[in-house]
């Protein structure tokens, strides 16, 4: 499989909002309640990427893996996060980083994350009920700090946050 990394373009938004739903469904289906998957969600990915596309900022870092013409997968690396009156644990977050599932395995995440974020320090949120994502994060150099939270607007997942 030959597939390419590169910057994403102001037209990929509408690919990249449906790549970012498929993905969490493909991920996410088994934890969300049903339902959860609605045209909002996806109109709420839509405008997202169009923002983030339309107005790139050096604090951002997005690249996306193609093969054959299609979108397989994403990784978008932001300012680090935190929570009010404290400090973040990192100047850079791992925001997302997803890959089709047909694609798991192949080598496109590890390709995305070092293409986005290479080998600098960072944070990231990874749902507790995803071992794939942790298996790849520790392989990765990241570890939990010990910080978990949950979001109502998410519900059924836990997140816990891991520091490289």
């Amino acid at each position: 499989m030959s597939f390419t990394v590169r910057e994403p373009r102001r037209a990929d938004a509408g690919a990249l909002a449906a790549l970012h739903v498929s993905t969490w469904q493909e991920t996410y289906s088994r934890l969300l309640p049903e339902g959860f998957f609605t045209d909002a969600f996806a109109d709420g990915r839509q405008r997202m990427w169009e923002y983030l596309l339309a107005q790139p900022r050096p604090e951002h870092a997005v690249r996306v893996a193609e093969l054959d013409g299609a979108l397989i997968g994403f990784a978008w690396i932001g300012p680090g996060r935190s929570e009010p009156d404290e400090a973040p644990p990192r100047e850079r977050e791992l925001c997302a980083i997803y890959v089709a599932a047909a694609h798991h395995g192949s080598g496109v995440g590890q390709e995305l994350l070092d293409a986005a974020l290479g080998a600098m320090p960072a944070s990231l949120w990874v749902a507790t009920q995803n071992p794939r994502a942790i298996a790849f994060y520790r392989r990765n150099g990241f570890a939990f700090d010990g910080v978990e939270k949950t979001d109502p607007a998410i519900p059924g997942i836990t997140e816990a946050r891991m520091l490289r």
